[in-house]
Formats: structure tokens, C-alpha cells, sequence
């Protein structure tokens, strides 16, 4: 008679300085050992770095046991480990919580600070510092804004209702309105309705237009005229990455102190003099759990246009 195999319960790892533990599935077919893999699938790492973590318990099993560097390839093992960086830029300005319940929260993001862990951030960015200052595990983005972009992040605070309101989303009932810096253009009106396809333009991230069925809306006001600037209220119906700033620079209105579009001009490292003016002003959505109608508004502001 064969003795049945006890399932294998996944452990649950503690956050480390509010960074939860990453995880990668081995793939079907490989050979070599754990750290030959993971030297191969996160070169960016480095082999001796990852050497480093494995030795000091940092790399661990769904068993919750240490994952030396020489141990065999297996075939759909899940690994968790936690992301650090030997050197990270600080970035001195501060987040602020405007709401929180059992299942939202609401953070009013500055300029130059990440929302999630990427690149040369992972304790400096939004999501870190929150879960890290609140004690929340679960703590999860429910949409994102630019690095360069300052203004209101939804979060969930629990992984159960999470869903409900990542619909939202989906559904385009997220009423979202932005507040944007760029020069004035006579004879260009406003309100206006700008679509357009968007797609990756083969430099890393960024993303331009190109012809086709649109996949892109944004709605355009004009709200004020001084100096040769002007604000405009941006209001996003569809999500695409860099959408916005692309938008407005495709109408020859490049936003004031934009890195990337209509070309890259990115400061040097610990440069914050010229902080994009762009804003997520506002968000508007009927609660999916109580139907409450809920709005939230940045208490942060552009520069003045003179």
C-alpha cells in the first residue's frame, strides 16, 4: 500500500523594512543548480550577489528551508527571496495618507518617488513606505502613476476584497481628473477629446502614436492662460502607459519639466529642481462594497505659470 504524500502548505514570509518577499517558479526542463538559474533568470542581480543572499538564508523553498547555491535544479520549485539594493538613492519628500479602512487607503504620492519596487528602488517607494510605516502585508496598488507624477495612489489594504475594486478599473468607473502644466497654443480648442493608438516605441518604456484603430481617450480642458503656459485639466478614460504626457505632446503641448516626451532629457541622479507639472488631482468612484459615492482630492499643487 502507498503511503499518500502530505500536501505541502505554501509558508507565509514576514515583510522585511515593508518589502514582502518576491517569488519565481522554476521552469519544466533545466539542469545545473539553484544558483546557476537564478544567476541566469536575474542577471541584472549578479551571480556573486545572489551567491551572497543564498548563504545568508535569504533565498528559501515553499518549505520555508534555506536554498543553498549548490543545491540541484527542481523542476517547478517555487522559490521566494527578498530584493535589496547595496546602494539606493534617497528620495527626501514625503507621502501622505488621506484615507484608510479595512479595505482602501488612499496616499497623496510627491514627485520623484516609485509606487511599486523597480530598477534602482525598492525601500524608496511608495508601496514600501507605506506597508512599512502601517504594518500591512496585503497592502496592494490598485492602478499606478509615474515615478515623475505626483498626486492620489488607490490602494487595497486586503487581498479578499481586492477584486471588487480592481473592476473599477476595468470597467472605466474610476472618474479620474489631472491637473497638467504646458505651453499655450492659440487656436487649438478646448474642451477637446484626443484618441489615439499607443504603442511601445522600441526605446525601453516609453510609448508614442502610430496609426490605427484607437486604444487610447483622453478628455482636455483648458483652465488658465498666463505667460505663455497654460493649466489644462487631463481627464484619462482609457489607462495607457504614459498616456497623458504623450497625448499632450502629440498636439505640440509637452508638458513643463517631461524627462521623456518629446525627447529624453533625464536629470542626473539627485537632481529635484525641475519636478514634472503633472498631477493626479482627483479620483471619483461609487464604492462597489457600500455604494457610497466617495471622492478623494490631492492636497498638492503645481507650480505657479508665470
Amino acid at each position: 500500500m502507498t503511503r499518500a504524500r502530505s500536501a505541502v502548505v505554501p509558508i507565509v514570509l514576514p515583510m522585511r523594512n515593508g518589502v514582502s518577499p518576491s517569488t519565481v517558479v522554476l521552469p519544466s526542463v533545466g539542469a545545473g543548480t539553484m544558483l546557476d538559474f537564478l544567476a541566469a533568470r536575474f542577471p541584472a542581480v549578479g551571480r556573486d550577489q545572489w551567491q551572497q543572499r543564498m548563504l545568508a538564508g535569504d533565498v528559501v523553498d515553499a518549505c520555508g528551508q534555506a536554498v543553498a547555491p549548490q543545491r540541484a535544479f527542481e523542476p517547478h520549485l517555487r522559490l521566494y527571496y527578498y530584493r535589496s539594493l547595496a546602494v539606493e538613492p534617497e528620495i527626501p519628500f514625503y507621502e501622505e495618507v488621506l484615507y484608510q479602512d479595512a479595505h482602501l487607503l488612499v496616499a497623496d504620492k510627491p514627485h520623484f518617488l516609485p509606487v511599486v519596487p523597480a530598477g534602482r528602488y525598492v525601500r524608496q517607494t511608495l508601496l514600501a513606505r507605506l506597508k512599512e510605516r502601517l504594518g500591512l502585508p496585503e497592502l496592494s496598488p490598485l492602478h499606478r502613476i509615474d515615478r515623475d507624477t505626483a498626486g492620489l495612489v488607490l490602494f487595497s489594504v486586503q487581498r479578499a476584497t481586492r477584486g471588487l475594486y480592481q473592476g473599477l478599473f476595468r470597467e472605466q468607473a474610476m472618474v479620474k481628473h489631472y491637473e497638467a502644466v504646458a505651453p499655450c497654443k492659440p487656436g487649438l480648442e478646448f474642451p477637446r477629446e484626443h484618441h489615439s493608438r499607443l504603442e511601445e516605441n522600441g526605446q525601453f518604456f516609453l510609448m508614442h502614436e502610430v496609426p490605427g484603430s484607437p486604444n487610447s481617450h483622453t478628455r482636455m480642458e483648458l483652465l488658465e492662460v498666463s505667460s505663455g503656459w497654460a493649466r489644462y485639466r487631463l481627464s484619462p478614460v482609457t489607462g495607457k502607459r504614459h498616456q497623458l504626457r504623450v497625448h499632450m505632446a502629440a498636439l505640440g503641448l509637452p508638458l513643463r519639466y517631461d524627462p521623456f516626451y518629446p525627447e529624453v532629457n533625464d536629470p542626473p541622479e539627485g537632481d529635484f529642481s525641475r519636478p514634472l507639472q503633472l498631477l493626479a488631482q482627483s479620483l471619483a468612484f461609487d464604492d462597489p462594497l457600500t455604494g457610497q459615492h466617495r471622492r478623494f482630492v490631492s492636497g498638492r499643487q503645481l507650480l505657479p505659470l508665470a
